[in-house]
């Protein structure tokens, strides 16, 4: 979507038709709701607007519930924007600064995107300055906060931004390339924008708080910072970087979970020294991957009265079920041969057609591997490929449902 674009989609006349659209269904007649809005008197750019925008509304849905009806969206945007239930969590760290202010505190949203962490912040009743450099994708960030009347956007490069009015700050670095489609991961953070430098220097004078991405170097965080990798439903989405009074008292690394069945977090001072290794228990547990990024495998696994299945691979075991919200767990059923020969003989001999192939610490491309097997039969199983005590290994396993304690 280009600038043109956006004011034709702007206008009263426009946003009633995109409001008035049916339900978007990616499987239903495109073609046949085109040639009806043709037909009505609208111009082909503006029915591929308003059409664009009602598949990005459906698909933004997963981020913001009921919000995404009333809301605008680049492709882009969207698959960069903060999930609002954890923008919600960002707002609440900069809301509890009021304590010590005696009022809200100023925020200004530097990198704000679409808006989705102002939309959070402003629903806090934090007055919210969003910013962003492109000018659609600050257009649409005003047209998303409009409902508030304590927030607003604004088109500026966010190194130039004078902060002298404001309380605090929330950074989220472009890491991607400019455009509002069809964009690439940048794999240098000194390309972000704006800089880690930039970021680092301002969380000296402002409490800061600021995204970026999961598999971020962790070379690059600070020490003074407290890092927190955040996981929606098992998957990995962000790690946030916390400054100043906005960071926790003796908190350094952090594993926050949010599931349908609320919110679990495991926080250490440190990254934790990892457990022993042991053989083979029972039960083998994969750590979630906030778990696995924040370096706290081994305080889960003391919490388990677990083992290490092997040094450096993140796969522990123990001889008792132990419920946690904290990692999957398998019961372990057999051990089968690691050569491919023998395991697919061992496979049809059980009849298993279908297989969740799961592995770490081997070179192996479960997908390659699964056509390779040639499997046959009505049952399903789960396999892990990985190491024990160094050595390779193939574990037939079943997966314990409802683990959470």
């Amino acid at each position: 979507m280009d600038r043109t674009e956006l004011v034709e989609l702007l206008s009263p006349a426009s946003l009633r038709l995109l409001d008035s659209l049916p339900p978007y269904d990616s499987s239903g007649d495109v073609l046949k709701l085109v040639s009806e809005l043709r037909k009505a008197g609208h111009a082909p750019g503006l029915v591929s607007a308003v059409l664009s925008q009602s598949r990005l509304r459906a698909k933004a849905s997963a981020k913001f519930g009921e919000f995404a009806e009333r809301m605008l969206f680049t492709d882009a945007g969207l698959e960069q924007a903060t999930r609002l239930r954890v923008a919600a969590l960002h707002a609440g760290r900069f809301a509890g600064l009021g304590a010590a202010l005696g009022r809200p505190p100023r925020v200004a949203d530097l990198g704000c995107g679409i808006g989705g962490d102002a939309m959070a912040f402003a629903a806090m009743d934090l007055p919210v300055v969003a910013v962003d450099a492109d000018e659609v994708t600050a257009t649409v960030a005003s047209f998303n906060l409009a409902p508030f009347s304590n927030a607003s956007a604004l088109q500026a490069d966010a190194e130039t931004v004078d902060l002298s009015d404001f309380d605090a700050v929330w950074l989220d670095p472009a890491r991607r390339t400019s455009g509002h489609s069809n964009t690439t991961r940048l794999t240098r953070s000194e390309d972000y924008s704006p800089s880690l430098d930039f970021a680092y220097l301002l969380a000296t004078t402002l409490p800061l708080g600021m995204k970026l991405g999961p598999g971020h170097d962790r070379d690059q965080i600070p020490v003074d910072a407290e890092a927190q990798w955040v996981s929606v439903d098992g998957q990995l989405v962000e790690m946030g970087l916390w400054f100043g009074a906005l960071a926790r008292s003796g908190i350094r690394r952090s594993a926050l979970l949010l599931t349908a069945g609320g919110v679990q977090e495991m926080t250490a001072p440190a990254d934790s020294e990892d457990a022993p290794g042991g053989e083979l228990g029972n039960y083998v547990y994969e750590p979630d991957g906030a778990v696995i990024r924040a370096r706290l495998i081994g305080d889960l696994a003391r919490s388990l009265d677990a083992r290490m299945l092997s040094e450096g691979i993140a796969y522990l075991t123990n001889d008792t079920l132990t419920p946690t919200p904290f990692a999957s767990a398998f019961r372990v059923l057999e051990t089968l041969p690691f050569d491919e020969k023998k395991l697919r003989l061992a496979l049809l001999e059980r009849r298993i057609g279908t297989l969740e192939i799961k592995k770490r610490g081997v070179d192996v491309d479960p997908a390659t591997l699964r056509t390779r097997l040639k499997l046959k039969g009505p049952e399903s199983a789960t396999l892990i490929l990985t190491r024990v005590a160094g050595h390779r290994v193939a574990l037939l396993v079943e997966r314990v449902r409802s683990l959470e304690g």
